[in-house]
């Protein structure tokens, strides 16, 4: 049975995606399941693009491990901010979730609800060091960012990206609904189809 790095150590983004890869006869292995990689190890992401940075990650933890490795990086795009905070999302403020999102809604104050568009950009990479084989796969999830947190499932800024049509924030969402409309679960259905075709047939 062949193993997959998922590579990421977030107690959020790994169930997601473990959901999402559920039911393929794979190992899955998170950054936490690899000893020689210490606690404190991160990989750089240099890159000014999502795709650059996914890339990064899944080729150098693949040739350090010489596992294949699934990594993926986000981006959530805020029109009224002219897409920020875009690649930089992750470290958009220092600190917690909450702070990152706090700072978010600190900059969008006074700006009314249709026009605080927005979207959440996924790209996943999965890379096979064996045969040097790299895929990208991209999702794409428009929504709008509220006015205050809502809810408490889901991790990131989940509590303040609402989604029109079902009329919840992700982080009201149940995994099983938030995977079926979400950018990760999107560019994930395409990455499982990927492994399903060249690693289980």
């Amino acid at each position: 049975m062949h193993q997959l790095l998922i590579a990421t150590r977030s107690a959020g983004k790994l169930p997601e995606i473990a959901a999402a890869l559920n039911g393929l006869p794979l190992v899955l292995l998170s950054l936490n399941d690899i000893p020689e990689l210490p606690a404190t190890y991160e990989v750089e992401e240099p890159a000014l693009t999502l795709e650059g940075n996914a890339i990064v990650k899944a080729m150098t933890l693949s040739h350090r491990t010489g596992l294949l490795t699934l990594a993926d990086d986000t981006g959530l795009e805020v029109d009224a901010l002219g897409g920020r905070p875009g690649v930089r999302t992750a470290r958009y403020a220092p600190g917690t979730d909450a702070d990152r999102y706090t700072k978010l809604l600190t900059e969008l104050a006074g700006v009314p609800m249709d026009e605080r568009t927005a979207r959440f950009r996924t790209v996943v990479a999965l890379y096979d060091p064996h045969t040097e084989k790299l895929r990208t796969c991209e999702g794409v999830y428009e929504g709008l960012i509220t006015t205050e947190p809502r809810g408490t499932r889901g991790f990131g800024y989940d509590p303040v990206f609402f989604n029109p049509r079902l009329k919840k924030t992700n982080a009201e969402m149940t995994l099983d609904e938030k995977n079926e409309v979400s950018h990760r679960g999107s560019a994930l259905r395409m990455a499982r189809s990927i492994l399903e075709t060249e690693y289980m047939s």
